[in-house]
């Protein structure tokens, strides 16, 4: 039925411009992020002068440690952690949504994988991520984001199984399952799509997890950098001159920084966009 008072388009109109303004900023990173490796102006182990040089001309934000251009090491070195970052949400956010909604369908099979995410949550992820890597450094990235999906995972489905408890015990829900409808399928067309808003809203923490995990297997140094250069290893190696050309170290942690906070609201304004719909 059309709304003769125009209330639906102008929320409708506001919530496009919200998730735009939210959305800008992380797109603007990973655009740069992802092209940045053919636009920038130099390889990354050009030098343009000495040490920790201040910016001047044609050289934007200056010289890191050994001389080399910080703007072509930034546009260089944000893709392999984004990439990352985004792997370890979409699998974390897929495994914990299905493994909620079992635990809140299948009592018995609930209290097991409650009992196996309390046992892991007590565990740090970050030890947990040194042995693995450094026990075994050929598993490099993929050891890096195996770790950070077996850690992220048990936290994100107890989460999903406190919600989808009041999902299951709908009418609706009941009815399928009394009709035989397989469990897979109540799942994936009963209880998932209710739980949209909490599905985007996971997918924007896992990504600040992802990123704060690949950013701190970098930091430690652990086998695990993908791409010539790292916004993680730009702020380790650079810090020491920070007072010398501050961009070195300020330049990626703002590029981690928005990035990461700008997908987390516009995760968060898309759960809520669904739940209007609703």
């Amino acid at each position: 039925m059309e709304d003769p008072s125009g209330t639906q388009d102008i929320g409708g109109a506001a919530m496009t411009r919200a998730l735009v303004l939210r959305g800008t900023p992380a797109l603007i990173v990973v655009v740069a992020a992802v092209a940045g490796p053919w636009v920038a102006p130099r390889p990354v182990d050009a030098t343009v002068g000495i040490p920790f040089s201040a910016p001047h001309r044609g050289v934007w934000l200056g010289g890191d440690r050994l001389g080399r251009d910080v703007f072509s090491q930034l546009l260089h070195g944000g893709w392999g952690l984004i990439l990352l970052a985004a792997i370890i949400a979409a699998a974390v956010t897929g495994l914990a949504s299905v493994l909620g909604a079992v635990a809140a369908l299948r009592p018995r099979w609930g209290a097991v994988i409650e009992r196996g995410a309390d046992l892991a949550i007590l565990l740090p992820v970050v030890l947990a991520m040194m042995l693995v890597v450094l026990s075994w450094p050929q598993s490099g990235a993929a050891g890096v984001v195996l770790i950070a999906i077996m850690f992220g995972t048990p936290y994100s489905a107890r989460v999903f199984a406190a919600a989808a408890a009041g999902v299951a015990a709908t009418g609706y829900v009941e009815a399928a399952r009394l009709g035989g409808e397989p469990t897979a399928s109540v799942i994936f067309r009963e209880v998932l799509p209710n739980l949209r808003e909490l599905v985007f809203t996971q997918l924007g923490l896992r990504f600040v997890e992802g990123m704060y995990v690949v950013a701190t297997a970098a930091f430690l140094q652990l086998p695990a950098t993908l791409g010539a250069s790292n916004w993680a290893v730009m702020v380790r190696d650079n810090a020491s001159g920070i007072l010398l050309n501050p961009w070195a170290v300020l330049a990626p942690s703002l590029a981690v920084g928005v990035v990461a906070v700008s997908a987390n609201l516009l995760a968060a304004a898309l759960g809520r966009r669904e739940v209007v719909r609703k």
